[in-house]
């Protein structure tokens, strides 16, 4: 329990702690610099053989590596304009339409419905709506869900993690360019370079490592199910880090995908 609340928490406290170096590198220099962070953890870990692969293992790869690259240029570009809580609570909804897409039972449509009303709920419209940020995170959403399946394809075809580790390799270099024309237009400060190297490594490193250990030892319903809290804990940081205010109507939709989602797994093994 310990060990996922860390994940959680570390996750969700780098990104808040990367949106402080938005004002100097922006959301791209930002990710690009988590992306640098992610590949170099991942080939530590994985020590992959790309040299080895097939085509057959290859585009999967290339797919995840694009699909992991904008998931999170996207998710930090919405944080960038609607808050930590609300994005990540958008980007959520990727993995909790995977897991009710799936299912034909009366209690996940139910968990679909009650879902759909706390988006209703937070993308309502007013005076201060910000679509275009919100549009983000569905994108991020849509990202997460396609890393999801592509996952799954990557780790039937190539062993252990050499896939992943692969696809962070292929991101990051693509994100290289892009990296150095942001540092060069907008040179960053000592500061700027810490927060986002202190997002790669809390949003990127310790969640996965964590993770890793995490799931040898705990079913994965119950790690899906703490999962559940992480829009929660976005709230909570970005209120405590950021500043970012959450309204009781915002508490409730955030509330709402998190209930559906924890409702939807546990009713799973019943």
């Amino acid at each position: 329990m310990a060990t996922m609340f860390g994940s959680g928490l570390s996750n969700q406290t780098g990104a808040a702690i990367g949106s402080l170096a938005f004002p100097v590198l922006g959301p791209l220099g930002v990710v690009a610099v988590r992306q640098y962070v992610a590949a170099l953890v991942l080939v530590a870990v994985a020590r992959p053989r790309p040299w080895a692969f097939t085509w057959r293992q290859w585009w999967p790869v290339l797919l995840l590596a694009g699909v992991f690259g904008t998931m999170n240029l996207t998710l930090y570009s919405a944080i960038d304009r609607v808050g930590l809580g609300l994005a990540v609570t958008l980007e959520f909804l990727g993995p909790l339409t995977i897991a009710l897409a799936a299912s034909r039972r009366r209690l996940d449509a139910g968990c679909a419905v009650l879902a759909a009303a706390g988006v209703v709920v937070l993308m309502r419209p007013r005076p201060s709506t910000d679509y275009l940020g919100m549009g983000l995170g569905l994108v991020a959403a849509c990202c997460w869900a396609s890393y999801i399946l592509l996952n799954r394809v990557v780790g039937r075809r190539i062993p252990g993690a050499q896939g992943s580790a692969a696809a962070a390799c292929v991101s990051a270099l693509t994100f290289l360019p892009i990296g150095t024309a942001v540092a060069l237009r907008h040179p960053p400060t000592a500061m700027a370079l810490l927060c986002a190297v202190a997002a790669g490594v809390l949003s990127s490193a310790v969640p996965y490592l964590a993770d890793l250990f995490t799931l040898r030892r705990v079913p994965a319903r119950s790690f899906g199910l703490f999962m559940s809290v992480n829009p929660v804990l976005a709230a909570v940081v970005g209120r405590l880090v950021l500043g970012q205010s959450t309204g009781l109507a915002e508490c409730a939709g955030i509330g709402a995908v998190v209930v559906a989602n924890a409702v939807s797994i546990a009713g799973t093994h019943r």
